[in-house]
């Protein structure tokens, strides 16, 4: 077994990526391989917080757009993400991994209220925490979630798992000539206005000097490199 090269880290996942190819909903295959992935990580010893988003199942800011009160659209989203956290809870307890959720709105029948304290305790005994519900504020992304999370849970490194595999001056899915960034600054994302993670959240991992490494999940062993320290994605330092 390979050696991490993290003590331990933030993984982000977006909603999108537990619907696979469907589009909305949760894919119980593309669940299951995802499952597979991060328990491959977890058993290299790696301590593992998870940020889940909800974009699979409701978007706050697109139901805003179309005139739905912002903030309780935001909380229908942040529901959204304690769906999907359960979905990968039970996933991964399948697949062998000890799994929390923590919520930021207290829910007490079906996950723990968020606690700093217990959530570093829970990694410390070899627990996976799942951070529900975003911050637990509207206006926020969970990208600023994971951030925020990363800082408290002093994690080395926010790794953003999403169906690209890094970062291009333009989207690769529409410009054949997208060029790909091995490493990036913070400064360049901004000013670039490249779409990594929201600007909130770069700002605070900027201003706390936290790298971001964004890598492409459909590729199956992609995680467990990444937590290897192997040259994968894009680098934001």
């Amino acid at each position: 077994m390979k050696k991490p090269a993290y003590k331990r880290v933030l993984l982000k996942l977006s909603g999108e990526a537990l619907a696979g190819k469907q589009g909305t909903g949760i894919n119980t295959t593309v669940l299951k391989q995802i499952a597979q992935d991060i328990a491959e990580a977890h058993k290299t010893g790696v301590e593992i917080g998870l940020v889940i988003g909800g974009g699979n199942i409701f978007r706050g800011v697109a139901a805003s757009a179309e005139g739905m009160d912002r903030a309780s659209s935001d909380y229908m989203g942040m529901l959204a993400t304690v769906i999907n956290s359960l979905a990968v809870q039970d996933a991964l307890e399948k697949a062998g991994v000890p799994t929390r959720v923590q919520s930021a709105i207290a829910m007490a029948e079906i996950a723990e209220p968020y606690i700093r304290r217990r959530a570093i305790r829970h990694l410390e005994k070899g627990r996976l925490v799942i951070f529900g519900a975003g911050t637990g504020n509207p206006y926020f992304t969970t990208d600023t979630a994971a951030s925020l999370r990363a800082m408290e849970i002093n994690a080395e490194i926010i790794m953003k798992a999403t169906k690209v595999d890094g970062i291009y001056d333009k989207d690769p899915m529409k410009n054949t000539d997208a060029k790909k960034f091995d490493q990036i600054s913070y400064i360049e994302v901004l000013n670039k206005g490249l779409q990594v993670m929201d600007s909130t959240a770069i700002s605070l991992c900027m201003d706390n000097k936290l790298p971001i490494l964004t890598f492409d999940l459909t590729i199956p062993g992609n995680i467990l490199k990444a937590v290897g320290g192997e040259k994968i994605g894009t680098l934001v330092q």
